[in-house]
C-alpha cells in the first residue's frame, strides 16, 4: 500500500469519527472505537536492541556495541530480526487479545542522539559520537525494522529530537542551546538522513528546550522536519514530555496551554497523559477541530500502512510465534557480540590457549552478572550466559577456572554485615593461586543510564568522572600487584579511562554489554576461536580530561569528541586491534569513491574494518581533525589481498558556516585510510600509519 493510499484510507475512516474519538486515538494508549471495527492500539514499544519489556526476545548487544561493529549490512539484519519477532508476537498475542503496553508494531527506537560527551548516561544506546557513522547504522537499523514490502513490518521512530544529550537530571526543565554551525554539522544530519534516505516513519521530540523552544513543539525543527525536509509521518512526544512545557520549562501556564502548544506545532500523539485536556482546549477555542483531525489522519495513516486496520490484512500475519529467539536470531545476536568487542591492548598474551591445562582466575563484579550483559531496554531472554560462564563451558575439562567476586559494582561491601572490601583477600588469593587472571570490571544500568530508570539517583544516571568505581579501582589495584599476567574485560557503555590498566595489564578487551549471551562470545575472542574485529564509535578519554572541555551543560562541540578534541585519548575513535595484521598496500580515490588494496599479512584469517577520514587542508570552517567519511567491514584469509571499494560520504567535501549554511569546501581535502583514526595517538597504539592521497 502506498502512503497516499493508507492517506486516503486514513482520511476516509477519521472523518467517520466524532471529535472526542479523534482526539482520543492522539494518546499513546489510544482505545478502541467498536463501532467503526477499530481495536486498541497502544503505540509505545521499544526496540533498541531486541525488543525490549514485553517478554522474551533475543537480545542483541547494546546500540553502542553494534555501533562498534561498523557493519551497517550486519545491523540491518538484526533490525530485520528485530521486526521479526515483534511481528510474531503481535500476531499471537493480539489472537489472544493482548494489546498492552510493549507489544505494538510502532518501535521507539532507533537513539540517533549523538554522544557528545562522555558523562552523559544514555550514550549507550546511541550509535557513537560521529554524525555520520550515527546517520549510516540508523538508516540501517530504520530499513530493517520497516522492510521492504508493501506493508511496512514494524514503524521505526528516530529519538530524540533534536539536541538532547543530557545532563539527565535536568531534562525536564533544561535549555539546550546550540549555534547554528553546530545544528547543521553535528546534532541534525541522522536526523536529516533517517527521514530523508531512510524514509523513518516516526520522529520522537526530546524532553529539553533546543534554543529557547521545548523540542515537542519548537516552530524552527518542526518547520525544517516538515517543510525543508519533507516528513511524511507522524511526531509523538517523549513519555510526559508536554506536561514538562507547564510544570518544569514554564513556556505554558495550564495543560491546557501546553496541549494547544503542541498540537498547533505538529506533535501528533502524546506519550503521558496532558492530551487527555484536547477536548477542553478545543472547547476554549485555542485549537480546531482541524487540528485534531490532522494529527489522527496522520496517526491512522501509519496504521494503515502497517496493514492492521482494514480486512486486507499483511504479508507479515503468517509469521509464527516460533520466530521468537529462533537459531537464526541466535546466531545472528552471537555474531553481533563477536563483532562488537574491541581488543584495547595485547601484550602477545592473547589469544589464551584453552588446551594448556593452566589454572585461570576470573575475578571481578561483572564476571557473572546477568546485569552487565543486558545494558538498558533490553528484553528477557530464555538464556544468559555470563563472561565466567562462557569461560568455564569453552575450557571445560582443559583448565581449572577459579572465582571471586572481588568487590561489589559500586558499593564498599557485598555483603552488608561484612567489613569494608570483604571480597577483597579472597579475590587476592584467587589470583595467587592462578597461572593467568581475567579481570571484568566495568559498569551497568544501575550506574550510567537514564533518569528514572537508573538505580543511582545521586546523579540520576550520567557520570560524575571517567573513574571505575572505587571499590573496584582498589580490587585492580591489588589483583595487579600479585603480578600475575592480567586482563582486563571491560563491560561498560561508555568512555573509562583505563590508563592503570592500559599501563599495567597485559590485555584490555572492551566488551560493551554484549547481550544476554555474550559470555560466550568473549570467552571465544579471548580463547582465540575468534579474532576481535570491533572499532571505537566514540573517544576515551583520561579523567582529566573534563577539566579541558567544556561543561556538561556547554553543547558547543569545540574540544569534544575525535573531531575537535585536541589532546591525547586514551583510545581514539575508531581504534581496535586483531589477531591478525592488515596493511592497506594502495589507495586510490576521487570525489565519490575510494578503491583500497588491503593484505592481510597475519597467520590467520580475519576480519577488519577499512575506515576513511577526509581532512580539508585550507578551509577555517572544517573541523580541526579529518573526518570519518566512510568505512567497510572485510575479511581476508591470511596472506591474502584484495581491493575494496567503499563510498565516500558526499558531505565530507562541503563545511559550514557559523550561519548553519552548509557549502562546497575548499577544494582541496586529504583522504586517509587505514584501520583507525589518522592521528599520532593511534599511530602510537598500533605502530601503523594511514596511508594518504591527496584529492582536488
Amino acid at each position: 500500500m502506498t502512503r497516499d493510499e493508507a492517506r486516503r484510507k486514513a482520511e476516509e475512516l477519521v472523518s467517520r469519527m466524532t471529535v472526542e474519538e479523534r482526539a482520543g486515538q492522539l494518546r499513546f494508549d489510544a482505545p478502541a472505537i467498536e463501532r467503526l471495527g477499530i481495536p486498541a492500539y497502544n503505540w509505545w514499544n521499544e526496540a533498541l536492541h531486541g525488543l525490549a519489556r514485553g517478554g522474551t526476545a533475543t537480545s542483541f548487544p547494546q546500540a553502542i556495541g553494534m555501533a562498534a561493529m561498523f557493519d551497517d549490512g550486519l545491523l540491518e539484519k538484526i533490525a530485520d530480526a528485530i521486526s521479526t519477532e515483534a511481528r510474531a508476537k503481535y500476531n499471537a498475542l493480539s489472537a489472544e487479545g493482548d494489546r498492552d503496553i510493549y507489544h505494538g508494531l510502532t518501535m521507539w527506537s532507533p537513539n540517533i542522539n549523538i554522544f557528545r560527551d562522555p558523562r552523559w548516561g544514555r550514550g549507550h544506546e546511541t550509535y557513537g559520537e560521529d554524525p555520520y557513522l550515527t546517520a549510516t547504522l540508523g538508516c540501517a537499523f530504520v530499513r530493517g525494522l520497516q522492510g521492504k514490502g508493501d506493508t511496512l513490518k514494524t514503524a521505526a521512530c528516530a529519538k530524540h529530537f533534536a539536541v538532547h544529550s543530557g545532563p539527565e537530571a535536568q531534562r525536564h526543565s533544561f535549555n539546550a542551546v546550540a549555534t547554528p554551525k553546530d545544528m547543521e554539522e553535528t546534532y541534525l544530519p541522522a536526523f536529516r538522513a533517517l527521514v530523508r534516505d531512510a524514509g523513518v516513519e516516526a520522529v520522537m521530540g526530546a524532553y529539553n528546550r533546543t534554543n529557547g523552544e521545548p523540542c515537542c513543539a519548537n516552530e524552527p525543527l518542526m518547520a525544517k522536519l516538515r517543510d525543508e525536509w519533507d516528513f511524511q509521518g507522524h511526531f509523538v512526544s517523549d513519555c510526559w514530555a508536554i506536561r514538562d512545557f507547564h510544570q518544569n520549562h514554564g513556556v505554558t501556564g495550564m495543560p491546557v496551554e501546553s496541549v494547544t502548544l503542541a498540537l498547533k506545532n505538529g506533535c501528533d500523539l502524546n506519550c503521558g497523559c496532558t492530551y487527555q485536556h484536547i477536548l477542553k482546549a478545543l472547547e476554549l477555542g485555542m485549537i480546531s477541530e482541524e487540528d485534531i483531525t490532522r494529527s489522527a489522519v496522520r496517526l491512522f495513516t501509519t496504521r494503515f500502512l502497517l496493514g492492521t486496520l482494514g480486512e486486507e490484512g499483511s504479508e507479515y500475519d503468517a509469521i509464527p510465534y516460533s520466530m521468537v529467539e529462533c537459531p537464526d536470531h541466535l546466531a545472528l545476536a552471537h555474531r553481533a557480540a563477536l563483532e562488537s568487542c574491541v581488543l584495547l591492548k595485547n601484550s602477545g598474551i592473547l589469544p589464551l590457549n584453552p588446551e594448556d591445562g593452566s589454572t585461570i582466575g576470573v575475578i571481578g563484579p561483572n564476571a557473572n552478572s546477568r546485569v552487565a550483559l543486558v545494558g538498558n531496554y533490553h528484553g528477557t531472554a530464555s538464556r544468559y550466559v555470563t563472561v565466567l560462564e562462557g569461560i568455564q563451558d569453552l575450557t571445560a575439562g582443559k583448565c581449572r577456572i577459579l572465582y571471586s567476586e572481588g568487590c561489589a559494582l559500586s558499593e564498599d561491601r557485598v555483603e552488608p554485615l561484612a567489613q569494608e572490601n570483604d571480597r577483597i583477600a579472597e579475590a587476592v588469593s584467587v589470583a595467587k593461586n592462578s597461572d593467568k587472571v581475567i579481570l571484568v570490571l566495568g559498569l551497568d544500568e544501575t550506574l550510567e543510564g537514564e533518569q528514572g530508570d537508573t538505580g543511582n539517583s545521586s546523579f540520576s544516571g550520567d557520570k560524575e568522572n571517567l573513574l571505575l568505581p572505587w571499590t573496584q579501582r582498589l580490587l585492580m589495584k591489588r589483583v595487579l600487584d600479585v603480578g600475575k599476567p592480567t586482563m582486563v574485560v571491560l563491560m561498560a557503555g561508555s568512555a573509562i579511562d583505563l590508563t592503570v590498566a592500559q599501563d599495567k595489564a597485559e590485555a584490555i578487551l572492551l566488551s560493551w554489554y554484549p547481550g544476554a549471551g555474550g559470555g560466550r562470545a568473549v570467552a571465544e575472542l579471548l580463547f582465540g576461536k575468534e579474532s576481535p574485529s570491533g572499532k571505537l564509535p566514540l573517544t576515551f578519554y583520561r579523567d582529566d580530561a573534563l577539566l579541558e572541555m567544556p561543561q556538561f551543560t556547554d553543547y558547543a562541540m569545540a574540544g569534544r569528541t575525535y573531531r575537535y578534541y585536541q589532546g591525547t585519548p586514551v583510545y581514539p575513535f575508531g581504534y581496535g586491534l586483531s589477531y591478525s595484521s592488515f596493511t592497506v598496500k594502495k589507495l586510490e580515490a576521487d570525489r565519490s569513491c575510494a578503491k583500497v588494496l588491503v593484505r592481510n599479512e597475519g597467520a590467520r584469517e580475519a576480519e577488519e574494518v577499512i575506515e576513511l577520514y577526509l581532512h580539508d587542508e585550507k578551509s577555517p570552517l572544517a573541523p580541526p581533525n579529518p573526518v570519518l567519511c566512510g568505512f567497510r567491514r572485510i575479511r581476508l584469509a591470511a596472506g591474502q589481498e584484495e581491493t575494496f571499494e567503499i563510498a565516500i560520504n558526499p558531505d565530507a567535501f562541503t563545511v559550514v558556516t557559523n550561519e548553519g549554511k552548509r557549502i562546497p569546501g575548499s577544494g582541496s581535502w586529504i583522504l586517509y585510510a587505514g584501520f583507525g583514526a589518522p592521528d599520532a595517538r593511534t599511530e602510537e597504539l598500533t605502530n601503523r600509519k594511514a596511508v594518504s592521497v591527496r584529492i582536488f
